[in-house]
Order: structure tokens, then sequence, then C-alpha cells
């Protein structure tokens, strides 16, 4: 009898599992998404963290299927954490190494939305989990929250404009806690104190915003992979 019970909970999550992984909601993101297959957007980056001197500068962002994308920020440096700037919405669905499970409804800024968890089915990638907060009349996703291995927790949230059709946002915003935040060479930080402890507890709990609104998407122009 336990033998049967066993195989019966094995059988009910092993439908789950594959009832989730092709969640109909998932797909039509995905399916918006299969219209890019590369991209160059250009834009500008603010970037929000108390103890690093920058200023808004011009970007370029490019963007090839399924996961390169490269950040070009104009007399400067990007200051995306490492690890955020890969684990975009694309590069989270290109994979499709993922079981999806639906949570419900939320509200956010106004707009019901239906909230997906991710889990990876692949445990060589390097995220744990990701929450995606969809439109379900548009496909389109306006809040992810992805917990990495190695570089913390990222929220992105997401604007919408003349790309909606192709899910391209006119604007995002990474949020990140600052001591998971891995310093670029060259950035020059606010506090004059070389002591590594100093700097570690100026980091310590501390949130992070870099903000990218686009301007302009030129899509499907077959980058090469020399580009990234």
């Amino acid at each position: 009898m336990k033998k049967k019970y066993a195989i019966a909970i094995l059988l009910f999550f092993c439908f789950q599992a594959t009832h989730a992984q092709t969640d109909p909601l998932i797909e039509k993101v995905s399916q918006k998404l299969a219209l890019v297959n590369d991209y160059v957007a250009e834009g500008t980056m603010k970037t929000n963290v108390s103890f690093i001197k920058a200023s808004l500068g011009k970007v370029k962002v490019y963007f090839k299927k399924p996961n390169l994308l490269k950040i070009k920020k104009e007399g400067g440096i990007s200051l995306l954490p490492k690890g955020g700037v890969s684990l975009t919405i694309n590069s989270l669905l290109n994979t499709k190494q993922y079981i999806a499970i639906p949570m419900g409804v939320q509200p956010f800024k106004g707009k019901a939305l239906n909230v997906v968890k991710l889990v990876p089915s692949d445990e060589k990638l390097d995220w744990v989990i990701s929450t995606l907060w969809i439109d379900p009349s548009t496909a389109l996703v306006y809040k992810t929250f992805t917990t990495t291995k190695d570089n913390g927790s990222y929220e992105i949230t997401m604007e919408y404009g003349s790309y909606a059709d192709l899910g391209l946002p006119s604007k995002i915003i990474f949020s990140f806690n600052t001591k998971d935040y891995k310093l670029p060479n060259g950035i020059t930080l606010e506090f004059g104190d070389d002591d590594a402890a100093a700097k570690q507890n100026a980091m310590k709990n501390k949130k992070g915003t870099v903000e990218i609104t686009y301007t302009n998407y030129i899509v499907n122009k077959g980058l090469s992979n020399s580009m990234f």
C-alpha cells in the first residue's frame, strides 16, 4: 500500500511539473519574445547608489538570442551588477530550462497581474528561482524578482511604449542590495578610506538602482557574436 501511495504521489508531482512547464501565459510571453532575434537599443542610464559617484550617461544595449547581452556606457563604465545583466526575461525564457508554477493574481501599479514562479530544471544554471508579474491581456512582464547562486537577488521593473508589441520595454529599473554588488575597477567611492572593512560596512544592507530609459531600438538586423 505504501509503495502504491508513493508512486501515486510521484505521478502527481510529475503531472504538476509537466503542466507547469507548459503554462499557457508563459508560452504567450515566450512567443512574443521569439519575434526578436537581436537588437541594438539606445538610451540613457541613471545610477542611484549612495556611495558611488556616477553621472547620467548615454548607453547602447546589444542583445542576441538566446542570452548574449552587452551594455556600453559612453565616457564611463557600466554599473549594472554582475549576474543581474544577463538574467533578463529573454535569457530566462529562451533557455526553456525551467518549470513554471502559477501563483495567482496580484495588483501592481493599477494592473491585475498574474504571478508565475520559474524554477530551473537544470542545476547548472546560475539562478535559483525567478518570479514574474505578467499582464495576461498583453503578455507583457512588468516585474521580475530573481535569486541567483552567487550574485544575490535582483528586482527588475519595466515600462512599455512603442515597442510593446515585441515585448521590448521603454524603461527598465534594476534594483539590488549593494552588499551583493561586485564593484567594477575604476569606480570612485564617496568615502576616502581604502580599508576593506570600511568599504564593506558602507555597502551593507543598502539598496542600489540602475535605470535605463530607451529612446530607440534597431531590431533583427543580424548581430555578430563578435559584438559580445
